[in-house]
């Protein structure tokens, strides 16, 4: 299984193995790390699994979709790497994918 690891906004590192076919805000709610609320479940109608992406990963992603770019337009401090990582499918290709957490969610 890939891994992926979230690093919260103090510094603290998960990495986890996370299912292929699952969303990278999926593997974070199922293994219940702090900073990913994900409010709406992952329906893309809310800002609470906004994450920041790693340089080095940001363009192995698949392209902002229009309604991302708008919901992330409502997220706390977006940065031109953000993503909402309910809409990162996770994949072998994502295998040892880094991610920050913001300070909060909105």
């Amino acid at each position: 299984m890939p891994k992926i690891t979230y690093i919260e906004h103090d510094g603290k590192t998960h990495t986890i193995e996370v299912a292929s076919g699952l969303s990278v805000m999926e593997g974070a709610v199922q293994n219940n790390i702090p900073g990913i609320d994900a409010d709406c479940g992952g329906s893309m109608a809310c800002a609470t699994c906004h994450v920041y992406v790693k340089d080095e990963w940001f363009n192995k992603l698949p392209k902002k979709e229009d309604g991302e770019e708008d919901m992330l337009d409502m997220a706390f401090e977006p940065k031109k790497n953000s993503r909402l990582s309910c809409q990162l499918m996770v994949s072998d290709q994502l295998d040892g994918l880094v991610v920050n957490l913001p300070e909060k969610q909105v």
